[in-house]
């Protein structure tokens, strides 16, 4: 760029082209081409920014912004929602009020509240009271049985809880995620309720990460989508509970046309796929696990309601994970979905 600002200088004074360096005309058009140089970047910067498949978190969220609206009337990225769901107190004499707003918290410092008033019926009787999270996010979700702490002072309220159950809450939409859906929105516009139309309805509730179509499976007027909660599910394998399979119905009910006849939400029915490997080379334990995760994300990648699991597929995703020479199953064969309902999930991986 420099060169190109003493060029434009020596073509433009006469005299210019005998400019002896670190003169001020030197030094002038060595500047000029910097501020030039800078203006050329920053162009360079924002050509990535005005395309959703380049474009960097804030410019994204503008995107998506523009183009998707969600289950809860947000647009653009899906925010993290707040976990809750049922814990029991317990109390050392009957007609205890716990009152709403009462604060709890986890081993791991998420704090809670509850969000009805409960009285507690008798000495050491399990009150169960409603509760949620004062943070969004996974981090608020818990498991059964799992141990919190009161920490509202009440009368007579033992300082110790017990979680009956606690999910639903979900971490923000990653840039990935939210480009993905951005990219389907504008290459599949909305068509008045097709198909898709009902997988991007489905992908609009906060948790759901994956879903498919299959429209008249039921019948003539009818449609079934089948979703998964990858992330909030993650512990098993992503299939979702009664719950967020209501939330998705609940949605896609208040946008589809109303000349459907009816359509059903339902999670695909699981057919785990076992992989057993005559001979792998090299067979270390680092590479084992790195074979799991690549067959992890073939599956990932591939599997759906209802699609066959070529053998084809499980041998190349373990040659293609780092270090593998060579490889053989012990049974080389498809695996077949028993219907249209099942959905393959990696079993066991078996060695020798």
């Amino acid at each position: 760029m420099r060169s190109l600002v003493r060029d434009q200088i020596r073509g433009s004074l006469p005299g210019a082209d005998a400019t002896i360096p670190n003169s001020v005309l030197r030094v002038l058009s060595d500047s000029q081409g910097a501020l030039c140089h800078l203006t050329l970047q920053y162009i360079d910067w924002l050509s990535l920014q005005l395309i959703p498949d380049t474009a960097e978190h804030e410019w994204l969220d503008r995107h998506g912004d523009i183009w998707l609206v969600n289950s809860d009337g947000t647009t653009g990225r899906k925010l993290a929602t707040l976990a809750s769901g049922v814990a029991d107190l317990f109390a050392d004499v009957p007609g205890v009020v716990i009152p709403v707003g009462t604060q709890l918290t986890s081993g791991t410092d998420i704090g809670y509240e509850t969000t009805q008033l409960a009285v507690a019926s008798g000495p050491n009787i399990p009150i169960p009271v409603p509760i949620r999270a004062l943070d969004p996010g996974s981090a608020g979700n818990l498991d059964p049985g799992t141990d919190i702490q009161v920490v509202s002072q009440i009368p007579n309220i033992a300082g110790g809880a017990t979680v009956v159950n606690l999910d639903g809450g979900t971490d923000e939409e990653t840039d990935d995620e939210l480009r993905f859906r951005v990219l389907a929105r504008i290459r599949q516009p909305p068509q008045g309720g097709s198909a898709n139309d009902y997988r991007v309805w489905a992908l609009a509730v906060p948790g759901c990460t994956r879903a498919w179509v299959s429209p008249l499976e039921m019948g003539i007027g009818t449609v079934t989508v089948r979703v998964l909660f990858d992330d909030l599910r993650a512990d098993d394998d992503g299939w979702p509970q009664l719950i967020d399979l209501e939330q998705v119905t609940a949605y896609i009910d208040t946008v589809r046309p109303v000349a459907v006849k009816d359509f059903w939400v339902l999670a695909p029915i699981k057919q785990r796929v076992d992989v057993i490997i005559k001979l792998i080379d090299l067979d270390t334990t680092e590479i084992r696990a790195a074979v799991e995760a690549s067959l992890q994300d073939m599956f990932f990648q591939k599997a759906a309601p209802g699609q066959t699991i070529f053998a084809a597929w499980k041998v190349q995703a373990i040659m293609n994970t780092a270090n593998v020479i060579s490889v053989e199953l012990l049974d080389y064969h498809d695996d077949i979905m028993q219907s249209p309902g099942h959905m393959a999930v990696l079993g066991d991986i078996v060695y020798g």
